[in-house]
């Protein structure tokens, strides 16, 4: 069985966007272990100034994992449509017709 350049491309294009996938919802599932306590202070000024950091630094991380999952999704869907195209159709056989028995 010899592989044609377009399905190894789609095979790579496959694994590379599940590997894409899956590193997302591992930093993703390691980012929410990791929250930490917002400390409270009753000086509102205070306050904002502190919690404002984390809460840039989440968006930026979650902008992030959105656009590794988006990138992983598109990669995969585009190596599935790959190997789809370069995969030659198996024509159905037709049934052979029974002729009728003489009696």
């Amino acid at each position: 069985m010899k592989i044609e350049r377009p399905e190894l491309m789609a095979y790579i294009l496959i694994v590379v966007g599940l590997l894409l996938l899956v590193f997302t919802f591992i930093m993703a599932f390691l980012m929410l272990t990791s929250v930490v306590s917002i400390g409270t202070s009753m000086d509102l000024s205070r306050a904002l100034g502190e919690i404002l950091g984390p809460i840039a630094e989440a968006l930026i991380k979650i902008m992030f994992l959105g656009v590794m999952g988006w990138t992983g999704s598109i990669a995969t869907m585009r190596g599935i449509q790959l190997y789809k195209e370069a995969k030659p159709e198996v024509q159905p056989s037709k049934p052979e017709e029974k002729l009728p028995e003489k009696p």
